[in-house]
């Protein structure tokens, strides 16, 4: 077992071989990713993995060295599910760019608290090949290598807020879904605000919604397919954008 201090990557360490049972660190990070998916990243402890895997906690110790380590095969597990086919990358800079922003944005959704949880991972091989396709997918797009790093930075950006906040709006309607009265105290909430004229903006719009609608009914919460439909929106007006102008580089 490597020492506590030692601060090399995971990745530069070799597996270790012995005697059964035998753990893989693709096993490892399959089993963390199951727990965090099911009960939250804080519930991701050695003792908590061990026990996913039918092994003592002090048997894990063997694979990894402590919970950075874990942390590190989780984000690079996420980030080998990001990968796309060397296909999807044959196609114009911007059709590559989009089946990589789609890829991310899905993958995020299924684990959602990787948002913010894993923002100190130490990177992986995963995360390179990410980042390697990233550079190829821009790389027919005719500007400066400055410019082609800071296109695929602004896409980033908008794919993780994107995915922050669509996860959040579907927490939202879950917990509506599992205690309406919580919907129904909000929305009287809101309207007694409305009422009151000092957000003209927000109650210019409710008005407008409402208008074919029962003012007494809330209107139903965004769903996976309309959140969906608005990423799109945005990532092909963002990307006219760009395909309109030269970033500096």
């Amino acid at each position: 077992m490597a020492s506590e201090k030692d601060s090399r990557p995971i990745w530069v360490l070799p597996q270790p071989a012995g005697r059964k049972p035998r753990y893989t660190r693709e096993q490892i990070a399959g089993a963390a990713l199951t727990i965090a998916d099911q009960e939250g990243f804080d519930a991701v402890t050695m003792k908590r993995i061990a026990a996913e895997l039918g092994a003592a906690t002090m048997t894990l110790y063997y694979y990894v060295r402590n919970k950075t380590d874990i942390v590190a095969l989780m984000h690079d597990a996420i980030l080998a599910d990001v990968l796309i086919s060397d296909a999807a990358l044959r196609g114009g800079w911007r059709d590559a760019i989009t089946a990589i922003a789609r890829q991310t944005r899905q993958v995020l959704l299924a684990h959602p608290w990787s948002l913010a949880s894993l923002n100190e991972a130490q990177f992986g091989p995963n995360a390179m090949r990410h980042f390697e396709q990233s550079l190829a997918a821009v790389a027919g797009s005719g500007r400066s290598a400055a410019a082609r790093m800071e296109l695929i930075a602004v896409v980033d950006d908008y794919v993780s807020g994107n995915a922050l906040h669509a996860a959040e709006s579907l927490a939202r309607a879950k917990a509506a879904e599992q205690d309406p009265a919580i919907v129904t105290a909000m929305v009287e909430y809101g309207v007694a605000q409305l009422k009151t004229g000092d957000f003209p903006e927000l109650g210019a719009i409710y008005a407008e919604n409402m208008t074919a609608q029962d003012a007494e009914r809330a209107e139903p919460p965004m769903t996976e397919a309309a959140l969906t439909r608005q990423f799109e929106r945005g990532l092909q007006a963002l990307l006219d954008g760009l395909a309109a102008q030269n970033l500096p580089g």
